[in-house]
């Protein structure tokens, strides 16, 4: 529980298949070794999505990596890395058989390969994306289940209110598969300041893989009550069949800068069936973590350093983004907290059945904010943080954190870089804030991915993959502007028109971890 420094070191050499790195703990004197293999850039804002953020996310199974992002869904050979099926989300729901309206938008991706039945399960929010405050109206969940073990080929689609009883609109969903059922939770507003509680909906897996696929016998547990169930719900991901129904939650997210120190775990019963209920809440004691201040925006935020000196870029609160994983009867779960003026990871393991706080650290680099990171491990022990890291020094790039669980003591290695950024990051959000005099602020994240592959382990992430700045981007309207860019282009020289190419071009990265 208390805050956790690294006694592994890596060390690197070239290898034929990719990179090894060579993690052994002092105290323990265990070992292991880590080939990084496929290891490409998948999706690139104004070529593939138009986004912001992307929501880096992704899921593998036997043949394909499937990344799921905000914009678009594409579909990688996971021997090789190449694209073998791309297309918009809206696409992807009217081609599993669903209506989307022409005036909703759809968001908040999210993509799960279940083994077991070897499907794949994919989820969204819509929108209304002509309304000023989406939030104030009803939303729904999508979900989609795909027929066979091949995701290019067909899915079938569903789509409820995500709030029946009284509208409230579901933002940050978020998708959980186990032995018994598959869950959805929604962070419930009733307008963009008015967050309501957690949501949460349980649905037979047995009825979504049948031949007639259906959500008829879906539980719905209502919005409920933050201070008891927690804030932003990760139904736990099991393939292993050691865990079932089980859900995690911060008991504060950082809605204020005070230390905070509960997780909450509960579980869902009877999911197979159209009876399930809710186990009472446990709260966690956790040590402490934090949320500071951002005075530019007034109120707290996570917000890292960038090499031009900047700390616009968003990397949100304390929430359990990522997916959590049971493995063995043991969650793994992820958050940001800080440390010594560095965002930092805080990770736990956590007893599936007793809720009970097995291990937990905090992993901080003396240079490097590390923010929105996901985990996950297999069952040799080995555990994979991946994350976002940044510095007056480093541009936003893709690290990997590898660590192993030895006679039940959890040791990681520092930082491993995927993949460098090439720019500091400034999003066109950003930059049509700083036109209208609003708070300078650029989405990122909102979330990385880790998926289980066997003893492998896949990370989707986030990082910046061009340059560009001021002075080739904007003509008159922005710093240093030549006064003849047309705006929203990036030239090769200031004053020529050319395609826009970097500020708010970010990339993901697609990474495979293999001990």
């Amino acid at each position: 529980m208390n805050q956790f420094r690294s006694v592994l070191r890596p060390q690197a050499v070239s290898f034929a298949c990719g990179l090894l790195l060579w993690l052994t703990s002092v105290s323990v004197r265990a070992q292991v070794v880590v080939a990084i293999g496929q290891n490409f850039t998948g999706s690139t804002y104004g070529v593939n999505s138009a986004a912001l953020p992307p929501d880096a996310n992704g899921a593998v199974g036997p043949r394909h990596f499937m990344e799921f992002i905000n914009g678009t869904v594409a579909v990688y050979n996971k021997t090789n890395g190449l694209s073998v099926q791309r297309k918009s989300n809206l696409k992807f729901w009217s081609d599993a058989g669903l209506i989307i309206s022409p005036d909703s938008g759809v968001s908040d991706p999210r993509v799960i390969y279940d083994p077991s039945t070897q499907r794949w399960f994919a989820s969204q929010v819509d929108f209304d994306s002509t309304a000023m405050d989406p939030t104030l109206e009803a939303n729904d969940f999508l979900l989609a289940v795909s027929d066979t073990i091949d995701p290019t080929g067909h899915w079938h689609g569903f789509m409820f209110q995500a709030d029946p009883d009284n509208g409230t609109f579901a933002d940050f969903p978020t998708l959980g598969v186990d032995g018994n059922a598959v869950y959805l939770s929604g962070d419930m507003y009733q307008g963009i300041d008015n967050p309501v509680g957690p949501s949460l909906v349980s649905i037979p897996k047995a009825d979504l893989i049948a031949g007639t696929p259906t959500i008829a016998n879906r539980t719905w547990f209502g919005v409920m009550n933050s201070a008891e169930r927690g804030q932003v719900l990760q139904p736990v991901i099991c393939l292993d069949g050691s865990s079932t129904g089980s859900v995690l939650a911060m008991g504060d997210i950082g809605m204020d800068s005070d230390p905070h120190s509960n997780v909450v775990s509960f579980a869902v019963q009877n999911a197979a069936s159209s009876n399930a209920t809710l186990t009472a809440a446990i709260s966690i004691n956790v040590s402490p973590y934090v949320v500071p201040f951002n005075s530019d925006l007034g109120y707290p935020f996570f917000n890292p350093m960038q090499p031009d000196g900047t700390t616009y870029l968003a990397a949100n609160d304390a929430r359990l983004s990522a997916k959590v994983y049971a493995v063995a009867g043991v969650l793994y779960a992820v958050h940001s907290t800080e440390v010594n003026d560095r965002i930092a990871v805080r990770w736990y393991r956590i007893n599936a059945a007793t809720h009970a706080l097995l291990e937990s650290g905090t992993i901080a680099d003396p240079d490097l904010d590390l923010f929105f990171p996901s985990i996950a491990a297999n069952a040799s022990g080995t555990i994979v943080i991946g994350c976002n890291g940044s510095s007056i020094n480093t541009f936003v790039s893709s690290f990997a954190i590898v660590g192993a669980t030895v006679n039940g003591v959890t040791t990681f290695a520092s930082p491993t870089l995927l993949n460098a950024g090439t720019v500091s990051y400034h999003g066109d959000d950003e930059v049509f804030a700083d036109l209208l005099g609003n708070p300078l602020s650029s989405r990122w994240g909102d979330y990385s991915a880790a998926a289980v592959d066997g003893n492998s382990i896949w990370i989707a992430s986030e990082y910046i993959a061009s340059a560009c700045n001021y002075t080739t981007w904007g003509g008159p309207f922005f710093n240093g502007g030549t006064g003849d860019n047309l705006l929203g282009t990036c030239a090769s020289s200031a004053g020529a028109v050319g395609t826009r190419v970097a500020l708010g071009n970010w990339s993901t990265r697609i990474s495979k971890l293999t001990p």
